[in-house]
């Protein structure tokens, strides 16, 4: 078995959270998940015997306590994935300023506080951090001005600690997803399915979503836990900022050819 590690895991109650705790828990390693809503976070724990805290990753004092209980129960710690966020749809002109900050609270500084917090025991185990941003901090879309400018801060607060602190022995790199069925983003497809009048629902909301993804389905929150596995472990002790979009191919495909190959009708309703 490989040796074992302390990981801490934002947003660890569903989703790609849940997916990496299951994951790192089933290959031996210790695993603390921290999120706001202590009873997803419970059924994860009961379920893997990682360790539930439940906190507010933008809180500072919060923050802090997080880490330290996590050192204090396993003695270090190895490795961050920073998967808390939120979402949040608008152009610029129909984003408030309550919205806008607190999306950036949750998706950005909750990240820099913790890693501000953590730093100082990465560094000393020559630790590794992964940031789950999304394909949003790649290619933008129609009314998402600030989930995708909070995506690519994440990915730029990232990749600044390979630049700062490689020299260290510390490693970060970022994974961009695309459409992967979690919580969040059945929700998105809920409203996008009743916003375009698709009769199938959640599911037709899917498809249609990923119409012109060459995998043409969207992921499985464990295909994404797969690569942060790789990237948190030995394995991947030469890739420093890297950015790996797990998308099913879909940041490949250019908007001037899509009209060659598909048949694009227009909606009334922007999704």
């Amino acid at each position: 078995m490989a040796e074992q590690r302390v990981v801490l895991v934002t947003g660890g109650g569903t989703g790609i959270g849940a997916a990496t705790a299951r994951l790192l828990r089933a290959d031996g390693h210790q695993v603390v998940i921290s999120g706001r809503r202590p009873e997803p976070l419970h059924r994860v724990a009961q379920e893997t015997g990682a360790l539930a805290h439940p906190s507010d990753a933008a809180d500072p004092e919060a923050v802090h306590e997080l880490v330290e209980t996590t050192v204090k129960t396993y003695g270090s710690l190895d490795g961050v994935v920073l998967n808390a966020g939120t979402g949040g749809g608008g152009a610029v002109g129909d984003t408030t300023v309550e919205d806008w900050e607190e999306l950036m609270r949750t998706n950005l500084t909750g990240p820099f506080l913790l890693l501000r917090a953590a730093l100082p025991h990465l560094l000393a185990a020559r630790g590794a951090v992964v940031a789950v941003a999304s394909v949003a901090a790649l290619r933008n879309s129609v009314g998402n001005a600030a989930y995708a400018t909070s995506k690519a801060g994440l990915l730029h607060l990232c990749s600044s600690l390979a630049t700062d602190y490689g020299p260290q022995g510390l490693r970060a790199n970022t994974v961009c997803p695309g459409w992967v069925r979690t919580e969040m983003a059945d929700q998105r497809m809920a409203r996008f399915a009743a916003e375009a009048g698709l009769t199938g629902g959640t599911e037709a909301a899917y498809e249609e979503a990923t119409r012109l993804n060459p995998a043409q389905r969207p992921g499985d929150p464990k295909e994404v836990a797969e690569a942060i596995d790789w990237l948190l472990s030995p394995a991947a002790s030469y890739v420093n900022g890297a950015v790996l979009t797990i998308d099913g191919g879909m940041t490949t495909v250019g908007v001037g050819g899509a009209a060659f190959d598909h048949r694009i009708e227009p909606r009334t309703a922007h999704p």
